[in-house]
């Protein structure tokens, strides 16, 4: 597969081999880690449900167990849940860090990002359906997961998790958070910043739909610096100021005409991405056990989407650096 060809995993060579050794007592290891990683990122890619899939899926297919660097041999089911759990959420964490950092290196069409600096970003989420079954003695957490929330998702209620990320002016995903479905999306948005701008990266300005419009997420855009573009709802007895956006009907919005430039092209940009990593990633179709495997599924699924943009800059082609579709 050309985007595992030409995709140089050795800088993580550190992160990946966590607690793991090569010589003295002990078991060796059997199974190269960034075989692994390789093997997570492409069930992404192929949008296999299961790890037991997964595992069938390579034992079946030499071109897969190629792509990932086995030989003929494939891990079990139960190392790839080991190795999630040596990593961890930090681990992946790390490891979607440094593909986003090369990746924004090598962008040419936006060279101040190599930098830190991001002018725009819009902020837009999904839901995460867990794995579970409500607990008849409290039917608002999950049976089998005791981190699953029900709350109020983007078609209505659901048991599981949600994620809020950040994007770009070119649809560029920047960093993400995630928290029970049962939390309010506008207390994520500071966690959200203060991790992002905490790795070296600086942004100027934040578009969100109307359901950010609050004292919370104006006060910590005011205390970061950052200017906001988010449109303020008609409510009785309000009459909202001349500069700001405001809600016309479901999907449009009225105001000064260079603020409803930029909020339609960063929610559109934001969109892009929630549409893409869906239909290509399987990004809120597959379900999860516990807070921590949601969060590294999604740094999976924008790791594939930092190594499409890397290895489209490596061949020559960075038109294709948004283009899942293409490597799949």
């Amino acid at each position: 597969m050309l985007l595992f060809r030409s995709l140089d995993l050795r800088p993580l060579h550190s992160i990946l081999w966590k607690d793991l050794h090569i010589e003295g007592a002990g078991r060796p290891v059997e199974y190269d880690p960034e075989c692994d990683l390789r093997a997570l990122m492409l069930r992404q890619l192929e949008q296999i449900p299961y790890v037991k899939d997964l595992v069938k899926r390579l034992n079946r297919s030499r071109t897969m167990r190629l792509a990932c660097g086995y030989d003929s041999k494939v891990p079990t089911e139960a190392h790839f849940s080991q190795m999630k759990k040596r990593i961890g959420v930090e681990g992946f964490r790390a490891v979607e860090e440094w593909l986003r950092h090369e990746a924004l290196r090598l962008r040419q069409s936006q060279p101040l990002s190599a930098v830190g600096l991001i002018q725009a970003v819009g902020v837009d989420g999904t839901d995460l359906p867990a794995w579970s079954s409500r607990d008849p003695h409290d039917t608002s957490r999950g049976l089998g997961d005791p981190d699953a929330r029900l709350g109020r998702g983007k078609k209505g209620f659901i048991l599981g998790y949600q994620s809020l990320f950040l994007v770009d002016i070119e649809g560029f995903p920047l960093g993400h958070v995630e928290a029970s479905v049962n939390v309010n999306e506008k207390k994520l948005v500071e966690p959200l910043l203060d991790k992002l701008l905490g790795e070296d990266i600086e942004v100027e300005l934040v578009a969100g739909d109307s359901q950010f419009e609050s004292v919370q997420v104006f006060d910590a855009l005011s205390a970061r610096k950052i200017g906001g573009v988010i449109p303020w709802r008609r409510l009785k007895g309000r009459e909202n100021p001349s500069d700001v956006l405001s809600v016309k009907d479901r999907i449009d919005v009225e105001g000064p005409e260079h603020l409803r430039v930029v909020y339609k092209r960063l929610r559109a940009k934001s969109e892009s991405l929630n549409g893409r990593v869906k239909a290509r990633l399987a990004y809120s179709r597959l379900t999860w056990q516990g807070l921590g495997n949601a969060c590294i599924h999604t740094c999976l699924v924008f790791c594939v989407v930092y190594a499409v943009s890397i290895v489209a800059a490596f061949i020559g082609k960075p038109e294709l650096r948004y283009s899942i579709a293409y490597f799949a």
